[in-house]
């Protein structure tokens, strides 16, 4: 039985291609404008920032003190931005206060925050041993490989304001 459907599967096939290879292809008379040569264009935003990477940018103020991050970017119907939601304190987003600023208020900067502390500034620092008193710490350093002009974004922003400011700042809520 299995054989005999297999057999009558094969065959359908069959019939259906016999049938799609004697269509012949439709002939055109009519004079068409060529077709457009095939070139691509593509669009280029040099200088412009990505929305989605602005979520999280860090926010300093002007001493070099983080003072916050930017939680969203609230815009009119005509694309305008005009208003950064800016999460103060809290930890992993819990206790976070949320603040509007005018987005113009806000200066954003291609290059890191200068460090003001004494001595270099370690990019990271790994401890190594048990917790007996006699860690071992090494520090390394590491280069910025991207130039600041081929990000998508800036570095971070500045806010003339101090955290505490921020805080005691009406807090914002999203109507619903």
């Amino acid at each position: 039985m299995l054989m005999k459907s297999i057999a009558a599967g094969l065959a359908g096939t069959a019939l259906l291609a016999t049938v799609a290879f004697a269509q012949s292809p439709t002939v055109t008379t009519d004079k068409a404008a060529p077709a457009a040569t095939a070139t691509t264009t593509t669009t280029t935003a040099s200088g412009q920032w990505r929305t989605s990477k602005m979520d999280g940018l860090k926010v300093y103020n002007d001493a070099n003190e983080n003072i916050g991050s930017i939680n969203d970017l609230l815009m009119e119907k005509n694309g305008d931005i005009k208003i950064a939601v800016i999460g103060v304190g809290g930890f992993l987003g819990l206790g976070e206060h949320l603040v509007a600023v005018p987005y113009e208020k806000l200066k954003f900067v291609n290059e890191a925050v200068a460090y003001t502390g004494t001595g270099a500034k370690p990019a990271a620092t790994t401890t190594t041993g048990a917790a007996t008193g006699t860690e071992k710490t090494t520090t390394t350093t590491t280069a910025t490989t991207a130039s600041s002009t081929s990000k998508w974004y800036p570095d971070h922003a500045v806010f003339n304001a101090s955290k505490d400011e921020l805080k005691n700042m009406p807090e914002f809520k999203y109507s619903e």
